[in-house]
Parts: C-alpha cells; sequence; structure tokens
C-alpha cells in the first residue's frame, strides 16, 4: 500500500507539472545564493525575467552552512531514485564541477562537465564502497544554453540535454549512505579545485526516477522504473528466507512436542535444605512463599495496621514479622512497653533502675555490682536503660540482638541498632528483617553485551551466553577476534580484543584508523604509488623512480614492437600501438597493430586533389597526378573552397592546426611550439605559459605544475591547464571475459576465472543459485547462511560464494 501510494503522488505530481516541495532541493533558494558569495552575481537566465547566477574566479567558496546541508542531504540519504537537473552556459573548454557532495576523500554525487575532454562525467560511490565515475561524451562547454538532467533509478541512468535523451545506461547502483558531516559544494569541488565559469539557473535535485519530466513535460512516460524492479525483487527474497527460517523452526518445534508426549514431571522447590512440592507454601521472615513450576515465588507479607485498646501500643513481639497490641506504662509522660527499664539518676549521681511490668513501674534491686571499668571517667558513658556505665565502644551486639536473617547488628554510642546487608531492602522499619534485592529485575546490575543476569542473594552474576567466554565480571565475547584471526585489523595493526568485538591500532611507523594502515613515506608517493613500509614506495604499472616520479617511455626504451603499420605511442603509465596515418583498424583489435590496414582514400573520398588531378591510392596514403598532356595546376580543393599550391592557412575550426598545399595535397599539423618566441599563442601552447596564475595545484596540496604538465593520481589522468585541473579515467585495454578483477595497486581490470574473487561479473538472471534450504536464488542476490549470523553468501551467476559480513568484525 505505501509504494502504490508513492506511485499515485509522483503521478499526481507530474499531471500537473509540478514537485511536492518534500521531494524538491532547490539549491539556489536553499543556499540563499544571491546574499554575499564571492565570485558570483546575478545575472539574466536562460529565460527572460528567469533568475541565473554567473560564476567566475578561482578564490570564491560556495559551500552551503553546515545546518543548510543536513537539511538538503536528508532529503537524499538513502535514495535510490533521484534526479540532478540544471539549465547553464558553460565558457568554451571550461572542466568544472556542477555540484559536488562528498566526505574528505570520498565524492558520494558529483556532476561534472568537462570542457577540454567534451564530456559529462557523474562521480558516486556503489554498495561495495567503490569509487565509480560514469563518462558521458558530450560537449557542454560551448557557451550556449543547455537543459541538463541525470536521472538515476537504481542501476538505470539517463543523461538528457536540452530535453533529447543522449545516453541510457545501466551501471553499478549508487550508495547514498551520506555522512552526517558530508559538505555540499556549488560550482566547485572544494576550495582548491574544479571551478565551474559561466553562467547557471535552476539547479535542483528532485527525489523521483523520473525527474526530468518536470524539466521537459513532453517527455512524461508510465513505464516502471528499474528501483521498482529491484524492490520486488529483494521483497520476493526476503519472503524466501523468512519462509525458509519459519520451516525450520517449525521442523524442530514438531520434534520436541512429540518427545514430551506421554510424559509427566513434578517439579520440586528446595530452600535451605528442605525441599516443598508444587503449590506448597511456607513462611519465611515476613515473606509468604510458594512452589509453582520449581520456581520460588514469594510475597512480602502485608502487615495492617493495629487497633490498639486504651492501656496498649503496638510493638514488635520476638519471632513475630508484624507488630501486635502490648500493655503500657506510663513513666513521666513516656510510654514503656512490657519489660522496658528506666535508669534514674539523682544530683548525687545513685541510680535507681525501674522496670514496666503488667502496666507499673516496679523498683529493680541489683544484686550484683557493676564491673569496674578499665578506661578513664571521660571515656564512660551513662545509659538509659541500666545504671552500669560502659566505656565508650562497647560491645552492645555481642549482649544479643533481634537481627535476624540478612540483617547485621551495628553497635552505636549507647546502645546496637540493625541494618540490612548489602543486596538487601528491610521489611520492618526497624530493620529486623530484610529481603533480598533481585538487581537483574530492577535492572539495578552491570551486566554488559553477551551475557544474561542471574539473581543471587545479596548480589547478581553475569553469566556469558552460551558460546562465548568471558572477559571480566561483567561482560563476555564470542571469541577472541584478535587470536583467531577474525578481526579487521590491517596486517601493519596490533588487534587488541574488548567487549563485542576488538580494536586496532597502527604500528609504529604506520599511520591510518586500525583497520587501514599506510606506512609513512618521507614524502608522498606520486603517480598512484603505495607506500607498502617506510620510505618504499609500489608503482604502479609504467612508473618508476624512487617516488614513483617517472613515467616509463615503452616506445623509447623498447619494451614494444608495434607493426610497421602502427606507431607505438605513450601514456602516463601506459602505451598503445595506434595505426599510422593512412591505415585505420578492421575492427579485430590487436595489441601490437596487426589489425592495421591501408585507407583507400580515394575510393572513399578521404582525399584532397583537385579537379585537374586524378587520385591514385598508396600503401598509408594517395597520390595526386596529374594526367599526361595536361598542365596541372596542383591546387586543393578543402570544404569546396579552392586552396592554391604551397598555400598556407590556420584551420577555421582548430587555431592550432597549420595546414598547407602540396601539389593538389592539403597537409595538416599541430602548430610547433617555440616557448622562447614571445608570440606564441598561449591557448595552443599552454606549455609556453609562464605566468602564476596558470600554475594548478596537486590534489595533495604539495606539489604544483605548470599550464600544460600532465601526472596521474587514483587511476586518473590529470592535466593543467590555464590554471585548471581536468582529471579523466585512465585508458585500459578491453577485457572480453565473464569475470574480472582490479587487483590491489593496479588501476586496469584482468580476466580471472574464480568468480568468488570477482570484482565485476556479467549478471545472467537465467543463472539461479539453490541454497542450503533448495531456494532458488537469483543471479547478483544476497543472503545470509542459515544458522550463522555473519556469513553472507552471494550468488555469482551460478556460483555460491560465502564469506564473513564485514559488519560483523
Amino acid at each position: 500500500n505505501d509504494r502504490f501510494n508513492y506511485v499515485l503522488r509522483l503521478y499526481s505530481v507530474f499531471l500537473g507539472f509540478g514537485v511536492d516541495p518534500a521531494l524538491r532541493i532547490n539549491v539556489f533558494d536553499e543556499l540563499t545564493l544571491g546574499e554575499g558569495f564571492d565570485g558570483v552575481t546575478q545575472v539574466q537566465g536562460f529565460h527572460s525575467e528567469s533568475r541565473a547566477f554567473h560564476f567566475q574566479g578561482s578564490s570564491r567558496e560556495v559551500k552551503a552552512p553546515e545546518d543548510v546541508s543536513a537539511r538538503m542531504l536528508q532529503k537524499l540519504r538513502g535514495r535510490t531514485e533521484f534526479t540532478v537537473l540544471v539549465t547553464l552556459k558553460q565558457e568554451h573548454l571550461n572542466s568544472g564541477v556542477i555540484l559536488s557532495i562528498h566526505h574528505s576523500e570520498q565524492r558520494f554525487l558529483e556532476l561534472e562537465s568537462s570542457g577540454q575532454r567534451s564530456e559529462v562525467r557523474l562521480h558516486y560511490r556503489t554498495k561495495g564502497q567503490q569509487a565509480h565515475t560514469e563518462v558521458f561524451p558530450y560537449s557542454l562547454a560551448d557557451g550556449q544554453w543547455h537543459k541538463v538532467s541525470v536521472a538515476v533509478s537504481a542501476s538505470h541512468i539517463i543523461l538528457h540535454v536540452d530535453c533529447n535523451r543522449i545516453y541510457e545506461r545501466v551501471v553499478e547502483i549508487p550508495f547514498m549512505d551520506i555522512p552526517d558531516d558530508a559538505t555540499f559544494w556549488l560550482g566547485q569541488r572544494n576550495s582548491a579545485h574544479g571551478f565551474f565559469k559561466g553562467v547557471m539557473q535552476d539547479v535542483q535535485i528532485l527525489v523521483l526516477p523520473q525527474g526530468f519530466i518536470s524539466q521537459c513535460p513532453d517527455l512524461n512516460r508510465t513505464c516502471p522504473t528499474c528501483n521498482d524492479f529491484h524492490g520486488l525483487v529483494q521483497k520476493i527474497m526476503e519472503l524466501q528466507d523468512i519462509l525458509a527460517k519459519t520451516s525450520s523452526k517449525l521442523s524442530r518445534a514438531e520434534e520436541k512436542m512429540n518427545g514430551l508426549d506421554g510424559c509427566y514431571c513434578e517439579r520440586t522447590c528446595s530452600v535451605k535444605g528442605v525441599v516443598y512440592r508444587e503449590d506448597e507454601s511456607w513462611t519465611d521472615g515476613c515473606r509468604n512463599c510458594t512452589c509453582t513450576n520449581g520456581t520460588v515465588q514469594c510475597e512480602t507479607i502485608s502487615c495492617p495496621s493495629p487497633q490498639c485498646p486504651a492501656g496498649t501500643t503496638p510493638a514488635y513481639v520476638k519471632g513475630a514479622c508484624c507488630m501486635e497490641c502490648q500493655l503500657v506504662c506510663l513513666f513521666k509522660k513516656e510510654e514503656l512497653v512490657e519489660g522496658a527499664q528506666k535508669a534514674v539518676r539523682d544530683n548525687s549521681g545513685r541510680c535507681q533502675l525501674s522496670e514496666c511490668r503488667e502496666t507499673a513501674m516496679h523498683r529493680v534491686v541489683m544484686t550484683t555490682p557493676c564491673p569496674e571499668l578499665n578506661c578513664p571517667e571521660s571515656e564512660q558513658v551513662n545509659l538509659t536503660d541500666r545504671c552500669c556505665k560502659v566505656c565508650r565502644g562497647h560491645d552492645f551486639c555481642a549482649e544479643g540482638h533481634g537481627c535476624v536473617e540478612h540483617s547485621d547488628c551495628i553497635n552505636l554510642e549507647a546502645g546496637a541498632r540493625c541494618s540490612c546487608k548489602d543486596g538487601f531492602r528491610p521489611l520492618r522499619d526497624d530493620n529486623a528483617y530484610c529481603e533480598d534485592i533481585d538487581e537483574c529485575a530492577e535492572g539495578k546490575h552491570y551486566c554488559r553485551e553477551n551475557t544474561v543476569c542471574v539473581n543471587t542473594p545479596g548480589s547478581f552474576m553475569c553469566i556469558c551466553h552460551r558460546g562465548y567466554i568471558r572477559i571480566d565480571d561483567y561482560s563476555c565475547t564470542e571469541h577472541d577476534e584478535c587470536v583467531s584471526g577474525l578481526h579487521s585489523c590491517d596486517q601493519n595493526a596490533l588487534c587488541f580484543n574488548k567487549v563485542g568485538g576488538h580494536s586496532c591500532s597502527c604500528k609504529p611507523g604506520y599511520t591510518g584508523n586500525g583497520t587501514v594502515c599506510k606506512a609513512m613515506c618521507d614524502g608522498l608517493c606520486q603517480n598512484g604509488g603505495t607506500c607498502i613500509s617506510p620510505n618504499n614506495c609500489i608503482c604502479q604499472q609504467g612508473f618508476t623512480g624512487k617516488r614513483c616520479e617517472t613515467d616509463i617511455d615503452e616506445c623509447s626504451d623498447g619494451f614494444v614492437e608495434c607493426n610497421d603499420k602502427a606507431i607505438c605511442v605513450n601514456l602516463p603509465g601506459w602505451y598503445h600501438c595506434e595505426c599510422r596515418d593512412g591505415y585505420h583498424d578492421n575492427g579485430l583489435f590487436s595489441a601490437n597493430g596487426e589489425s592495421c590496414i591501408d585507407i583507400n582514400e580515394c575510393k572513399m573520398g578521404r582525399n584532397t586533389c583537385a579537379n585537374d588531378t586524378v587520385c591514385f591510392n598508396l600503401e598509408g596514403g594517395y597520390d595526386c597526378r596529374c594526367p599526361h598532356g595536361r598542365n596541372c595546376t596542383g591546387d586543393c580543393i578543402l570544404d569546396n573552397k579552392v586552396k592554391h599550391n604551397r598555400q598556407i592557412w590556420v584551420l577555421d575550426n582548430d587555431r592550432c592546426s597549420v595546414c598547407s598545399c602540396q601539389t593538389g595535397q592539403v597537409m595538416c599539423r599541430r602548430m610547433v611550439c617555440d616557448c622562447e618566441n614571445p608570440t606564441a599563442d598561449l591557448f595552443c601552447c599552454p606549455e609556453c605559459d609562464p605566468r602564476l596564475s596558470s600554475q594548478c595545484l596537486h590534489q595533495n596540496g604539495l606539489l604544483t605544475y605548470g599550464s600544460g604538465e600532465s601526472w596521474v593520481e587514483n587511476c586518473q589522468q590529470c592535466q593543467c591547464l590555464q590554471g585548471q585541473v581536468d582529471c579523466w579515467p585512465l585508458s585500459c585495454p578491453p577485457v572480453d571475459c565473464e569475470f574480472t578483477v582490479v587487483p590491489e595497486g593496479e588501476c586496469c581490470a584482468r580476466c580471472i576465472i574464480d568468480p568468488c574473487q570477482a570484482d565485476t561479473i556479467r549478471n545472467d538472471i537465467t543463472k539461479t543459485c539453490t541454497d542450503e534450504h533448495g531456494i532458488q536464488r537469483f543471479s547478483g542476490s544476497s543472503w545470509v547462511k542459515h544458522g550463522t549470523e555473519c556469513t553472507l553468501c552471494q550468488c555469482k551467476n551460478g556460483h555460491i560464494c560465502c564469506s564473513v559480513d564485514p559488519m560483523c568484525l
């Protein structure tokens, strides 16, 4: 019903071409963008009188305050369906971030437009906590207005530009488990990188699977989304798991019931060496107790307030729990019960002792003299119920007392009193009778995880659950993860067992949180290198040097032999054999260029021979020949325009390329950069730009690069152009296999045979797995193995792969 109501709500929204405010994040309104952001000015937008903002410069800091960021991210957190909308006009060749949500170095959602590479990039994190970048080849940085929409629905992403569907892809599902302290940036990645230059308006995030409809109403559609399908599959798998568990429990219960048929066992209670039968009752001090199903059930005796006649008063009687009416004597306006004594001393110090008997005070004749005291007179104490003095600190309890079980006699200066032992509470106001406090039932215990509280007389015990071992008096653990090796500590960390798990601390010389420890090197490892031990960098393939600072030129070092129809092209950390001019690949990719074949420029019309010459195809090129008997001019035809022989010009659409007409053939090449020439075009020769403003700061904040320089960082190729950094994924050779994995420290996938070791697989929904209960599981589904709490299994194209759930570590 909830899902149905949600769908109705969406369609009612779209039918009215509006969006419920609860499902919309209007970024401009949330950031109050018109109020004091340096480098941002309000301008006229795409539509007349519409509001837009011009982003310029690189000293701005358009970041949402913590409370605003928390409010926006709360709507997006945990969602698997959302749409990012923006209308923009980006400057030529600018590479900038439209919006970015990140925490530390982790980008949870970032939309980027690269004018240098003509790409739209969506960065996010997958459920496996892996960084992912989806690249859409498309140029937005052309100085023109564009409506852009990126719609995400589970594993389905659709890119619309100007209401045209440009790309539709199936990718890994984004994981929007955004931390509370994540930051939200507009028009930049952070305060130092990814500055968008141009105009933006209507920047919104809609928590809808097909939010592009609000931008382009004519694109309305009624098909279910990928998230709908994923949700249905997940519910089916959950129901299958519940059915399997319920069937197993029912089977065990039936077995136990069958074993109890025909049996009758009477349970008894044993108290202080006495055995009581079922329903038998007895009195224990001030409690009435009953044996019920083998357990002693006691209730405190409720004493009624006695209604005593004249001449009597309520008082405790030895051996009785409740007060009873006792005869009294009146002595100097004080009521004394039967047997009470009073000592009266005159001015000379003589003492007269009286006792209450049968409602009258009677003089008591002392038959023995008072014992001689061995303490000074200043330490002697007069008592009210005897004539003989005692020394201070006298042991009255040794003379006898009425303190019963669980009550201790306490000596005072002039007498004794009863006090309940620790763990007991009084049943009478004189503390003569006390009852045990059930700390477990009343929550007055200190038992922690993996224990059960058991009450004992005056205290309690913390008993470990079955299969757990004790750490201290109050806590237990399932096992010592540090000893068994079932811990999450890095190999360069120390493991410390504790309640409910363990803790990790990196060894000296390493830094991190204990789960991940990285060696500390004297200076950072460059180009994606890994510091594996102090001052020891392991370089990624294709790099060398103490800090991996040097790219290995596989072409010049003779490591690569390309076919004579191809030329070796060195890349940062990589290389490839590229077909020479006049050749193209036949579609059967070959690493050494054997798949390169000649292009017939004459037949395909890819020649520039003038009308008075004839094209002749050559291996790797062509020739424009003058027919016998003619006097040819040698002119060239380019874009239906005549270029005279030996004429030189610059291409209209590429100011950095110079062309010439040579005997009917157009020859073009990249402009040669001479940095010593003061008139060098810095647009075409960024490496000649000496200005500090054109330098770029490396992501680590420690290195700077000049304009035109390139480097590799986290499996991305980065380049500095006139003060702006643009990064794109490294090119990797194609892999054509079912199971792939990216080895640690490398950037490109490799083929493997074992599906359980694979990072990615080509899921085939026709291949299923049968779990331990005989239930069919879809390929790609996951479940917790029955009878365990931490064994997570997954179906990978017919193969069951099980491992310890990292959330349990």
